[in-house]
């Protein structure tokens, strides 16, 4: 984790910095006044591991208490949409918004976020019995980052997000990532070594249908 982001959780756990304006934020953290892009970068950084939850361009640190709405459901931060198809679709860094749902639904995992489906090149793939169809809402649990083969993983690629399943090939040194669909979609090659702009934002858990 960046060392600037470690100062934000810092400050995060000793004041509420909801009301703090970007600026005062870097002041109390040692950055200064001068920069509050640097520090919207890394605030959003951290809503994107789930840590921080974004609201009118406030931020908050995610706790057992604030994650919770007084119904006792809990709120999943919704990062956009994700295509199931080319990968064509921006993955973007900041929330859009929150997906309530039951603690049940989740299993108490604390490191799931949610993106929305998009295309329906896995109308045919299985999680949890439900398909991937466009719309959908798809939970991905960040902490999974070392998938398996078989595994349906939301991958970066480029910068864009995209939904497939996963197959590590390593008598070829490379990845594959396939569709599961109705229609026929090429399958995408990932070369070990051009992996600097390739990675693996997490697992697929499960699937809500829109």
């Amino acid at each position: 984790m960046h060392d600037l982001q470690k100062k934000l959780l810092n400050l995060s756990s000793k004041s509420d910095i909801f009301n703090m304006t970007l600026r005062d934020i870097g002041e109390a953290i040692g950055e200064g006044r001068e920069n509050p892009q640097k520090i919207k970068h890394h605030l959003q950084q951290l809503v994107k591991k789930g840590v921080f939850r974004s609201e009118n361009g406030k931020y908050q640190r995610i706790t057992e208490n604030n994650n919770k709405s007084s119904s006792g459901l809990i709120s999943l931060p919704i990062f956009g949409s994700a295509n199931c198809g080319e990968a064509i679709s921006f993955a973007d860094d900041h929330v859009e918004g929150y997906l309530k749902v039951s603690p049940r639904i989740i299993a108490n995992k604390k490191n799931i976020f949610v993106v929305r489906a998009k295309g329906n090149s896995m109308n045919k793939a299985l999680v949890n019995g439900e398909t991937i169809n466009d719309g959908d809402y798809v939970l991905v649990d960040s902490e999974k980052k070392q998938p398996e083969n078989g595994d349906y993983v939301l991958s970066i690629i480029d910068g864009l997000a995209n939904i497939k399943k996963f197959k590590e090939d390593k008598e070829r040194g490379m990845v594959v990532l396939f569709s599961e669909s109705s229609s026929s979609y090429d399958p995408i090659y990932i070369h070990r070594d051009d992996q600097d702009f390739y990675s693996v934002a997490g697992r697929v858990v499960g699937v809500l249908k829109a």
